[in-house]
């Protein structure tokens, strides 16, 4: 058996685009975004809607090219379509090397993270990495050995992981604005001497993280029942209620704590949680968070699984026949899985040996596996809106012109970011993708069947 079977609906499909995106990066980059801005509300907010409004574009303009194909990975697929078999090989290549398991491993440690803030466990301690490499083998277990459980679980962890940010958008709104915290945040800056037009750059950037994962949402397509309809509508609607519920859930933020105080505890969700609802129900709502984590862990593993084989799929890449084999009983890419498996591990050694200890590892060569990875993406997704406008004359004028160049500003704007938000560390990691690249160039003759 060598075909995926149509095994997901349209509400699954929205829950992973909405369960992906939503989860980690919300709580996990809202301080540094804080931080980044001085605790200028408006200019922290500003970003999450610019970082938003970005997302937004690139994905409908994506739902556009999900309406004309489909086949066994969306960005894969778009980009094969646009440019030819060549440039999709270096997009898929690039995806299942770098993009998949450098997030899923930062997901695991973020779940870890979480989890462990429930005991009193120290970001980086022996238990926290421990139970890390935990969430990682569970996660795959669970896409690999019962997939549709894994669908479950997804849409579960979806309306788990909406609970906490609409109870503190709804609650801390109200709270912030009776005993007017919320007027005072918006007011007060914490840090005047910040340069705000460099920090937005820099906000925006980090937003790229907490956004992110809708694109792997099109990895399921050759899964989605009818998806040349389903697809679309899961990454326009999906998309648009993200950036909704992020918005709101920052105001009610607003309306918890002053930002100050946000910005000095370090663990801010769980912070903020316990201040306005108690500690018992403040430590319930973390164990939400901490399973929400768990849902984008499941979310991100589940495109994991499939980096490998969606190459083997178009008889490229290494071992094309191993990598291209579907197991009989649960009808998933096992080999594959396991590829993406010691990828995801050896991607995680480096986020740990790179960004969570106090001397790093691996001296100078220190860039963030949560943001440039993404950032990447973005410069890849440009030449494919630019020969979308090429090749698709039978599309409108509105579909064929204006969204993709509006998806170009949007692409160009996060590479912006990243080079005043990173720095020299975008060298470093263009050093590192440019080797994973040419490792992959010896992989890209495409084998006979």
């Amino acid at each position: 058996m060598n075909e995926l079977k149509k095994k997901y609906g349209l509400f699954t499909a929205i829950a992973m685009v909405v369960g992906i995106v939503i989860g980690s990066g919300v709580f996990f980059k809202a301080e540094k975004i804080l931080k980044t801005t001085g605790g200028n509300l408006p200019t922290a907010i500003l970003a999450w809607l610019i970082g938003g409004i970005i997302m937004v574009i690139c994905a409908s303009t994506f739902a556009i090219m999900a309406t004309k194909y489909e086949k066994v990975n969306g960005i894969v697929d778009y980009a094969e379509v646009t440019l030819g078999t060549k440039y999709g090989y270096y997009v898929g290549w690039f995806m299942a090397t770098i993009y998949y398991p450098t997030l899923t491993s930062a997901l695991a440690w973020l779940s870890a993270r979480y989890t462990g803030a429930l005991f009193g466990w120290d970001l980086t301690s022996t238990e926290v990495m421990t139970l890390t490499g935990g969430f990682l083998i569970a996660a795959y277990a669970l896409n690999v050995l019962s997939p549709k459980l894994s669908g479950k679980f997804q849409v579960s962890a979806t309306a788990i992981k909406l609970v906490p940010l609409l109870l503190m958008a709804i609650v801390g709104t109200i709270a912030g604005l009776a005993n007017g915290v919320t007027i005072d945040n918006f007011k007060a800056v914490a840090d005047t001497s910040i340069n705000q037009s460099s920090a937005l750059f820099v906000a925006i950037c980090a937003t790229a993280f907490a956004y992110e994962g809708w694109i792997i949402a099109t990895s399921i397509n050759a899964e989605l029942k009818n998806a040349k309809k389903n697809l679309p509508l899961a990454l326009t609607f999906g998309t648009i209620a993200v950036v909704i519920i992020y918005i709101l859930y920052y105001i009610g933020i607003a309306g918890a704590v002053p930002t100050k105080d946000l910005i000095a505890d370090g663990n801010g969700a769980t912070y903020a949680f316990k201040q306005v609802f108690g500690n018992v129900a403040g430590t319930i709502l973390t164990v939400f968070v901490a399973v929400s984590c768990m849902g984008t862990l499941n979310g991100l593993m589940l495109g994991c699984t499939r980096g490998m084989y969606s190459l083997s799929a178009r008889n490229v890449g290494p071992s094309v026949k191993t990598m291209k084999s579907i197991d009989e009983q649960t009808n998933m890419p096992s080999n594959s899985s396991v590829v993406g498996l010691l990828l995801c591990a050896l991607w995680l050694i480096y986020f740990y040996g790179s960004n969570l200890v106090a001397k790093p590892w691996f001296g100078p060569i220190k860039f963030d596996p949560t943001e440039l990875p993404i950032i990447t993406i973005y410069a890849l997704y440009i030449p494919i809106f630019v020969f979308m406008m090429i090749k698709e004359k039978d599309l409108s004028a509105f579909k064929r012109f204006v969204l993709p160049i509006l998806a170009i500003i949007s692409s160009i704007m996060m590479m912006i970011a990243s080079v005043v938000s990173h720095g020299i560390n975008n060298l470093w990691y263009l050093l590192i993708f440019a080797i994973i690249m040419v490792i992959g160039a010896f992989f890209s003759k495409v084998k006979k069947n």
